[in-house]
């Protein structure tokens, strides 16, 4: 192992043992995310949050009373070669065999939609991945969405889609031959942004023009938003992830299971 390798494994043991280590742990037992005999592929962007889920896993994996495989894949959609250069730099440094393989996802959705291509590119971009995983006979795929990605999205679509849901920790697929897992929802983006810059993992953005900032999405007028509120209530983002684990379906006007409505008035 590289000697960077080993310094970030030995950094989520020691420095961030309480606000990543424990809390990767944590989401695990609470959600049953991982099971004796599972296969899981952990899909990599090449973005910090991934990167981190990598490393949690090979720590994970020296525990020998867990049974389980992993391997890390990534689908590039369309990557620059100098971002795909930085990308393999990155798993190389970080001791992360990983099996990266090309879809032109990006391509298809600018042309297909030029004016509004996240929506197609998200969908595209989980198609190809869940084919993937499934092709390669892995039972289920973990992703890098945090704390923060869950709070947003519960915002995003009470604001923005009318409905109360989330990203939740454990989903199966639309194909049902795979569960989609989530091991870092217990952990701040803030804590994942701090072990980065501490560990001098040059992650990489995501290289869409769109998401880089250069039009404002929906996340990030969310980010904002939260950002100012969390100027007078420090604790706002943690209310919320709580409020998703604590719906009173007596005091609410309407709600669906599935594709089902119950109790709409």
């Amino acid at each position: 192992m590289s000697n960077k390798g080993e310094l970030v494994l030995e950094s989520i043991r020691t420095t961030y043992r309480k606000k990543i280590w424990s809390k990767f742990i944590k989401g695990i037992k609470d959600f049953n995310l991982i099971e004796d005999g599972d296969k899981i592929a952990v899909g990599v962007s090449g973005g910090k949050d991934s990167l981190l889920l990598c490393k949690l896993f090979q720590e994970l994996k020296k525990d020998r009373s867990k049974n389980f495989e992993v391997a890390f894949i990534s689908m590039n959609p369309g990557f620059g070669s100098m971002d795909m250069e930085q990308f393999k730099k990155n798993l190389e440094e970080l001791d992360i065999p990983c099996e990266i393989f090309d879809a032109n996802v990006w391509e298809v959705a600018f042309r297909e939609d030029p004016d509004n291509p996240c929506f197609l590119c998200a969908k595209m971009r989980r198609g190809v991945l869940y084919n993937k995983v499934e092709e390669l006979g892995y039972n289920k795929l973990a992703l890098g969405h945090h704390f923060d990605d869950v709070v947003e999205t519960a915002m995003i679509n009470m604001f923005y889609a009318g409905t109360v849901k989330t990203m939740i920790p454990k989903v199966s697929s639309t194909s049902g031959k795979m569960a989609v897992i989530r091991p870092l929802v217990y952990i701040k983006e803030k804590d994942i942004i701090s072990y980065t810059q501490r560990n001098e993992i040059k992650a990489m953005s995501c290289g869409c023009p769109i998401e880089s900032g250069k039009v404002d999405s929906k996340r990030r007028e969310i980010k904002n938003l939260l950002a100012e509120l969390e100027k007078t209530n420090s604790n706002v983002k943690q209310s919320i992830f709580n409020s998703l684990k604590n719906i009173n379906i007596d005091y609410v006007m309407g709600y669906t299971k599935g594709n089902k409505n119950k109790g709409e008035i």
